[in-house]
């Protein structure tokens, strides 16, 4: 049991410190403003695409696509929940329009993506890392459609929510199963493919010091002194992840008797780390 602790809580300290470099780097203003700007570019067109691309290359295969498909089932199933709790909720805490879209958007969706990503590689490595991104594949397309809706005023979405959808995380991802179900893998040159692993390997250091710039941009007094924050973290990260865990595990009984199949436990850790995630910097 210490032995499981010790090779869980190595690579969360890993993340941890990169966090806390990234806000004593931020704090100390030998970085420019922009620092955090120019990483989530990095993030979104680079480091990103390639952990998704490879993962997708290697692990992609038709044998398991059938444990891929049910995750999205089971995923879809979660994300309409989860959805269908935070509109009326987010009505508890404001009034205000705006306001109220950012708590819809609170409480529907933790950070998955760029805090979920390195933690599941981190703790499960490739292979579990390619159920988790299947398994997000719909919270993705929620996020992108009807998240960027409630978040951004009316008129104001630039481009469409077509290109919201599609953008080059999501491209990559897809990319990289069609190129694994095609097993076409094998055409990638060894310097591509090192290229490939090498920029994949800066995804989670650099998600996690976005976050620690992130963080040191506010004042802690001031943020203590909103209440609203306390309710919203204890739903976002103790409440909400409590109930979709035990909405996935039902789910997942209730598909496996209807389909006459025993479902893998692991899509309901796979929903843990999804729903559980802090708050998104969207």
């Amino acid at each position: 049991m210490l032995d499981t602790f010790i090779a869980t809580l190595n690579p969360m300290l890993v993340l941890f410190m990169c966090m806390l470099i990234g806000y004593t780097v931020a704090k100390s203003g030998i970085m420019p403003k922009n620092s955090a700007e120019v990483l989530s570019k990095l993030e979104t067109w680079v480091f990103c695409p390639a952990l998704s691309f490879v993962t997708m290359v290697e692990y992609c295969t038709f044998e398991k696509l059938g444990e891929y498909g049910v995750n999205i089932l089971i995923a879809s199933i979660a994300v309409s929940a989860a959805i269908g709790i935070a509109i009326p909720l987010s009505g508890l805490f404001t009034r205000n329009k705006s306001e109220r879209g950012i708590y819809k958007y609170a409480l529907a969706f933790g950070n998955f993506g760029y805090l979920g990503d390195p933690i599941v590689l981190a703790l499960f490595g490739p292979l579990g890392f390619s159920y988790y991104k299947f398994f997000t594949l719909p919270l993705s397309v929620m996020v992108y459609s009807w998240g960027i809706c409630v978040l951004v005023p009316e008129g104001k979405i630039k481009g469409g929510l077509l290109k919201k959808i599609f953008n080059m995380p999501m491209i990559a991802l897809l990319l990289g199963i069609a190129v694994g179900l095609l097993g076409l893998g094998d055409i990638l040159l060894e310097f591509e493919i090192d290229t490939l692993n090498s920029l994949k390997s800066c995804m989670g250091p650099v998600a996690m010091l976005i976050a620690g710039f992130t963080v040191a941009r506010f004042g802690f007094a001031d943020m203590l002194k909103n209440k609203k924050v306390y309710i919203a973290t204890a739903l976002r990260l103790v409440l909400l992840p409590a109930v979709m865990v035990t909405l996935v595990y039902f789910a997942k009984e209730t598909l496996g008797l209807f389909f006459s199949t025993d479902i893998n436990n692991n899509v309901v850790f796979l929903a843990f780390f999804a729903f559980a995630a802090p708050l998104g910097l969207n």
